[in-house]
């Protein structure tokens, strides 16, 4: 059973992570950009003369790695599920950089011991030369069956999508390849690689990365709604309902709530399967 108190003190490892073009390009192509060769607005986040960086790759910087398996906590690591995320960007990410990843516990929700607990994670990404705060990262971890430990019980809503049909929709390709070069930007669990562990989890073939999907999510969104340009992206945030197979085709819905301000649902029409749900989307107005 969880320990808040524990918890709530946790020292999780501070990060300092140096990357430059290559990783930025690796990234980009982990996400399905430049699936289409003759698609020249993807061109700026894969060619190192013109490099943009794409925003969604704060989600890799600074990562502490699965700090929830030291038994102290009182968490059982392997029923862990990735529940909700976001990242706000405070300014453009720059093509080469020297950041530091600060994570910290900012809340702790007990929906009982039958159906576990939600561990909310906060993560700055600074530059470490000035201390520059350039993005913020918000995840949602469900630690099933790790409930009952008296705490909080009230989570908060997610974010709730017009009842109407889309204003638009994109559709949006992922690669047969896109979890092996999705891996290489630091997330090496083999349920993303291996045939074996990931029928031994229940799935007919390995899956693709959670993170990998918000990030597909995310340049769908960005050619829709401003011209690829990640200088115009705020924010993103959603909440993740099922995995993505390597290779499926993924429909972003959608909705105008206001200037700058969207929300949007990912599925894959081919399994009639929403993957993201509940998500919201911010641009410069």
């Amino acid at each position: 059973m969880i320990d808040p108190k524990q918890l709530f003190s946790a020292q999780i490892p501070e990060i300092e992570q140096r990357y430059g073009w290559r990783d930025c390009a690796l990234y980009a192509l982990g996400i399905g950009v430049g699936l289409d060769p003759m698609d020249e607005a993807d061109l700026p986040f894969l060619d190192e003369t013109r490099l943009k960086v794409h925003p969604s790759m704060a989600d890799v910087l600074g990562y502490p790695g699965f700090w929830m398996r030291d038994p102290s906590f009182g968490i059982d690591a392997v029923r862990t599920v990735h529940g909700e995320h976001a990242f706000r960007i405070h300014r453009p990410l720059p093509a080469e950089g020297h950041v530091r990843g600060v994570s910290r516990i900012v809340d702790l929700v007990d929906k009982g011991r039958e159906r576990g607990a939600l561990v909310y994670v906060e993560r700055e990404i600074r530059d470490v030369a000035t201390n520059e705060l350039l993005a913020t990262v918000n995840q949602t971890v469900f630690c099933r069956g790790d409930g009952g430990f008296g705490g909080k019980t009230e989570a908060p809503a997610p974010h709730p999508l017009p009842d109407r049909a889309p204003d638009t929709a994109i559709e949006h390709p992922t690669s047969p390849q896109g979890a092996l070069v999705y891996r290489l930007s630091g997330d090496y669990n083999p349920l993303h690689s291996d045939p074996r562990a990931a029928r031994a989890a229940g799935f007919e073939r390995p899956i693709l990365h959670g993170l990998a999907t918000f990030g597909a999510t995310c340049h769908g969104l960005m050619k829709r709604l401003c011209d690829s340009d990640p200088a115009a992206v705020r924010a993103l945030g959603g909440r993740f309902s099922a995995p993505v197979f390597p290779g499926d085709t993924l429909r972003i819905e959608i909705w105008r709530e206001g200037r700058g301000r969207f929300a949007y649902r990912t599925s894959v029409p081919a399994r009639q399967v929403v993957v993201v749900n509940n998500g919201w989307f911010e641009v410069a107005a």
